[in-house]
């Protein structure tokens, strides 16, 4: 079996989007009518959920077997 080595520097913006997109989220704070809540982004950007704790937030990713990360 061959292995094959690729430089990220040289890839495309919508490979790079697509690096981890089944297997990252993250969750970003936001205001959802004057208060405060957490969204829940697929790796790719597309908004997956809104919820009012971040702690659900990441129970919810990491329920769907993926890893979550903060946006600050």
């Amino acid at each position: 079996m061959s292995h094959v080595e690729i430089d990220i520097r040289h890839l495309t913006e919508n490979q790079l989007m697509q690096l981890g997109v089944s297997e990252l989220a993250y969750v970003k704070p936001v205001l959802v009518e004057g208060s405060r809540a957490y969204a829940i982004h697929a790796a790719d950007g597309s908004p997956m959920a809104v919820t009012d704790d971040q702690e659900v937030a990441i129970a919810a990713i990491r329920q769907h077997e993926m890893e979550a990360a903060l946006v600050h």
